[in-house]
């Protein structure tokens, strides 16, 4: 009998042409996570004459869930978690004639987006599910002062099924975007004018990408396709209780929109593009907070944690553009 070890589990991706049609995959997520079964199981009430019933069930529709968990967010798999849940981009564009390839995922304002549809093997040494048609309903990314940032998803695809993992696929080299290598800047009028030193300690941000599964009649209980709600980012800025923390929670109580920028670079690119010469996360967020929060004390430190909301404001919206050295999401 073969026990099935933890140690032993992993995560394997592959991008699909067209979506619900499963694909091999092609690479590994570096993370954790373990496929639900999600379909409904109905148990029939019904007065047959006894106390317990007889076991009369049945499938009323099916489906499968993917958490991944938060982990380390890297410059060469945060791509997945944005282009299944904000935005597909998974080719990146070239950076003048330097080795970066620039990866940009924008909040859709006026029409519905397409995500990538990934089929998701998951499994251990005992029993390998697979879901295909697997999209982002929410994603998370956050950072705090001298850690990794995090990533993380919520995933759904149509449906689990026994399968084998796609044999001889190449674990991916990474690099960790790191929060001490991040900047702040903070304006009324033009994003990513004014820096705030000092004072940048960590950061949440949660988006709802409002892509559903649509169920319908069509010879099939799996979920048909999706479509788009609408699609909501929150998140929460922490900031030392210095001269910048007391403008932004006066800020908070005049209710003055903010347009926020945060990067961080890593390692040099090879050769040094146009826009970029590291690699690099840019975050740009246009917010206005959401409630007058109270200091709070970290370790002895007075601190400011300001929830916010991210918003259309018509010349700086919300945009994250990750900058590595992969020529296309594989």
């Amino acid at each position: 009998m073969a026990y099935g070890v933890k140690a032993l589990r992993k995560i394997q991706l592959g991008q699909e042409t067209t979506a619900g049609t499963a694909v091999a995959a092609t690479t590994v997520w570096r993370g954790n996570g373990v496929i639900k079964d999600a379909r409904e199981i109905v148990i029939v009430e019904e007065d047959i004459g006894l106390f317990v019933g007889d076991g009369r069930s049945f499938v009323a529709k099916l489906g499968a869930a993917l958490e991944l968990e938060d982990t380390p967010a890297t410059f060469e798999q945060l791509p997945y978690i944005l282009s299944m849940g904000l935005m597909k981009d998974v080719d990146g564009s070239a950076d003048g004639s330097g080795s970066g390839k620039i990866y940009t995922y924008n909040l859709s304002t006026n029409a519905q987006a397409t995500p990538l549809t990934m089929t998701i093997e998951q499994g251990d040494n005992t029993r390998v599910d697979e879901m295909e048609y697997s999209f982002v309903t929410e994603w998370r990314l956050s950072g705090s002062h001298g850690e990794a940032l995090q990533m993380g998803a919520s995933v759904v695809g149509r449906q689990a099924t026994d399968a084998e993992f796609t044999a001889s696929v190449a674990i991916p080299t990474v690099e960790e975007i790191l929060f001490g290598k991040g900047k702040l800047y903070i304006d009324a009028t033009t994003m990513g004018t004014t820096l705030k030193s000092g004072t940048f300690l960590g950061f949440e941000l949660t988006g709802d990408s409002g892509f559903r599964a649509v169920h319908t009649g069509d010879g099939n209980l799996y979920f048909y396709a999706h479509k788009q709600q609408k699609p909501k980012i929150t998140g929460v800025l922490i900031l030392e209780h210095d001269a910048t923390g007391e403008a932004e929670l006066n800020a908070a109580r005049a209710e003055t929109k903010r347009l926020v920028r945060m990067v961080f670079e890593g390692s040099a690119l090879t050769t040094a593009g146009t826009a970029y010469t590291y690699k690099s996360l840019v975050i740009d967020a246009p917010i206005k907070y959401t409630e007058v929060p109270q200091v709070e004390d970290e370790d002895g430190d007075d601190v400011v944690r300001l929830p916010f909301e991210v918003l259309f404001d018509g010349t700086n919206n919300f945009q994250i553009v990750v900058v590595n050295q992969l020529s296309s999401l594989t």
